[in-house]
């Protein structure tokens, strides 16, 4: 049986849901389709920073500010930066006055989703195909048989997009940089000597094209990410069924290195997970399609490394939510007005991603890295209530405490 839904939305990530939030905040209903079994179907991963110039304008725009400072991990602004041998380089305490706080991504998703009326989400609903019909609709299958029609399809659904071929023929490829996921459960107790060498909010340790990035979590865990320059298939070459083995794999890269940072890994709890990090090419762009977009990660997928992932796909859903609403009745201007804007901001900022890997994981990162916080430090003060406002002065991390590093938190 198929059913017609006037706005369908793939994908129920944050980026999807705030595009559907900001949408019913203007009067227009929306239907989402996730792949997910339920809400709680898994955990959302950890910690994200949610910029003022970005995702905070986002969360206003749907009408949770206030909800959202009620989620905020006090304390989670906290950066250190260390060497192979445990020299601290970089330390910023959290003063509670940087404007890019820290919150759990599950909690900003339940933020989202508890503010959808019942029935906006269909869980379950695995995409399989997607075709134009006529007149700008589309068609929409699903894994379970069932079928929707649409006259705008947004494709919310990350990176290996399933909406995305309809637009273009771009494809993620490996940048490079291949992650280990590991966490340190009940850190405080568990694992003091780890809970005390990361401080309250993110950790960077860098040597040698590979290194460790970390940051506390509101349950007082240490979400770790193991990172190396690696080929595409060397995550292949580790047994990650084998815990002990797959860490003895890992630590042979960080001979030398010292102890406690060898801990965060040797000491993990749990399973490890390995990632390899895709980006879209920067500049990733299409020509107009009527009735279908792209938004988040589906539109511009780019590496962690200048933590702008969830807050632009927050921004994004934003603006084509707004993009909608300034023009009722004409969904082919909504659209050209939301793309005229999104290809020019993404690509910037996937640029910017692009260039923090390079200076991360190249030839001597950390002291390029000590290099940068050292200069904005002299030219003064970077943190305070126009911190992370780039747009206002050039595109770059010169308002950004964390630098080009932070990654996977944004």
């Amino acid at each position: 049986m198929t059913t017609h839904h006037p706005i369908a939305i793939v994908g129920g990530g944050l980026g999807g849901l705030t595009a559907a939030r900001v949408l019913h905040v203007n009067g227009i209903e929306a239907s989402v389709f996730e792949l997910e079994a339920s809400a709680h179907a898994r955990t959302q991963g950890g910690m994200l920073d949610i910029h003022a110039e970005n995702g905070q304008k986002a969360l206003h725009a749907a009408e949770l500010y206030e909800g959202f400072r009620k989620i905020i991990h006090r304390g989670g602004q906290a950066l250190r930066l260390v060497g192979p041998d445990g020299t601290v380089h970089v330390s910023h305490e959290d003063d509670d006055t940087g404007g890019r706080p820290e919150v759990d991504r599950g909690e900003l998703r339940e933020l989202l989703l508890a503010s959808l009326p019942h029935g906006t989400i269909r869980w379950g609903k695995k995409v399989s195909g997607a075709r134009p019909l006529d007149d700008g609709r589309h068609e929409v299958t699903f894994a379970d048989g069932s079928t929707i029609t649409t006259d705008l399809l947004i494709g919310a659904d990350g990176a290996w997009s399933r909406i995305r071929p309809l637009l273009s023929p771009a494809r993620p490829a490996y940048t490079g940089i291949s992650f280990v996921e590991t966490e340190l459960l009940e850190a405080d107790t568990r694992h003091p000597g780890s809970a005390a060498l990361l401080g309250g909010g993110f950790f960077i340790c860098l040597g040698d094209r590979r290194g460790f990035l970390a940051h506390r979590e509101t349950d007082g865990s240490l979400h770790v990410y193991t990172a190396l320059r690696a080929a595409e298939d060397w995550l292949d070459t580790i047994d990650f069924g084998d815990d002990a083995a797959a860490k003895a794999a890992l630590l042979s890269h960080f001979d030398g290195w010292d102890e406690n940072l060898r801990a965060l890994l040797a000491d993990a709890d749990g399973a490890l997970v390995p990632r390899r990090v895709h980006a879209l090419p920067v500049g990733h762009r299409w020509d107009h399609v009527p009735g279908v977009t792209l938004l988040g990660d589906a539109a511009h997928l780019m590496s962690p490394f200048a933590g702008e992932g969830a807050n632009l796909a927050m921004f994004d859903g934003a603006e084509l939510g707004q993009a909608i609403a300034a023009h009722p009745g004409d969904l082919e201007a909504a659209l050209a007005a939301y793309e005229e804007a999104l290809f020019p901001r993404s690509e910037a900022s996937a640029a910017e991603s692009a260039t923090s890997l390079e200076i991360m994981f190249g030839e001597r990162g950390l002291e390029r890295m000590v290099e940068f916080f050292a200069s904005h430090q002299e030219a003064g003060p970077t943190v305070g209530a126009d911190e992370g406002r780039q747009g206002d002065v050039e595109r770059t991390h010169s308002t950004n405490r964390h630098g080009p590093a932070k990654a996977v938190s944004g």
